[in-house]
């Protein structure tokens, strides 16, 4: 059988997309993992379903390059919206659900937002902190991050427990820059650094909030090794919500694959 897919990009952060309104399409993990593999696949760090959904403009349905269902992708959230606008589904907002729930996104020329779910605890746990933002993260300060060994401290405490036997979690390095933070992510399912993680970017700009190192009051500049996102929020205690992912999204090329 062959498919139609298009790819998408948010700064670096690639995706295979495939419109399955009409509920044809079932994928095993093994050929996601395969369709997302940079050398015998399309390569991307994850592959959508955009399905249907009563009440809601879309369903995303989200796999991580391992081949497995995974939790909310930031990214992965944004360059959805922009394909759904593609197909004419949408014109310039979309309401959609995701794994974590509902969620709202705005597309202002090259540039979509992403409403995130409200985050209420960062818990510390010593060396790093942990918090979930659709998807769960650990966040670490360190200095000189771009000579930091993000793959070999991200896998050690992906590995660690709790976060091995809960699934585990995703890994974040930050460092503070003059204009807001630098960050640098180990993420799950892909099991390798990636060039960008929206709901880590989310996390680190909200530990920036924390500690008091964030851009201003409500929003914080991230830096990322392939470009840069933001983050607007309302911080009350270290409580935040009205939280929004900003950044660009867009169309690589597309294609068929047999399945």
């Amino acid at each position: 059988m062959q498919i139609s897919f298009q790819k998408f990009q948010g700064c670096g952060n690639d995706f295979i997309i495939i419109d399955n309104r009409k509920g044809e399409i079932t994928l095993s993990n093994q050929r996601v993992e395969i369709l997302c593999d940079r050398h015998f696949g399309i390569g991307a760090d994850g592959l959508m379903l955009l399905e249907t959904a009563p009440g809601y403009d879309f369903k995303m349905v989200y796999y991580n390059s391992d081949g497995n269902v995974s939790s909310l992708c930031g990214n992965g959230s944004r360059c959805i919206t922009r394909f759904a606008q593609s197909l004419g589904i949408i014109k310039d907002k979309a309401h959609f659900l995701a794994s974590d729930g509902e969620h709202y996104s705005v597309i202002n020329g090259e540039e979509i937002t992403l409403h995130m779910a409200n985050v209420n605890k960062i818990e510390d746990k010593g060396d790093f902190l942990f918090l979930n933002t659709g998807s769960p993260h650990v966040v670490k300060w360190v200095t000189r991050l771009e000579e930091y060994d993000v793959f070999g401290e991200g896998r050690k405490i992906r590995e660690s427990e709790p976060y091995k036997s809960n699934g585990g979690t995703n890994v974040n390095f930050i460092e503070q820059t003059p204009d807001g933070i630098f960050i640098r992510t180990y993420e799950r399912g892909v099991e390798n650094e990636t060039l960008a993680c929206g709901t880590g970017v989310t996390a680190a700009a909200l530990v920036a909030s924390q500690f008091n190192r964030a851009t201003s009051a409500n929003s914080c500049k991230v830096k990322t090794l392939g470009g840069n996102l933001s983050v607007d929020f309302k911080n009350e205690n270290n409580s935040f919500r009205d939280i929004w992912l900003k950044g660009p999204a867009e169309f690589v090329f597309k294609g068929e694959v047999g399945i």
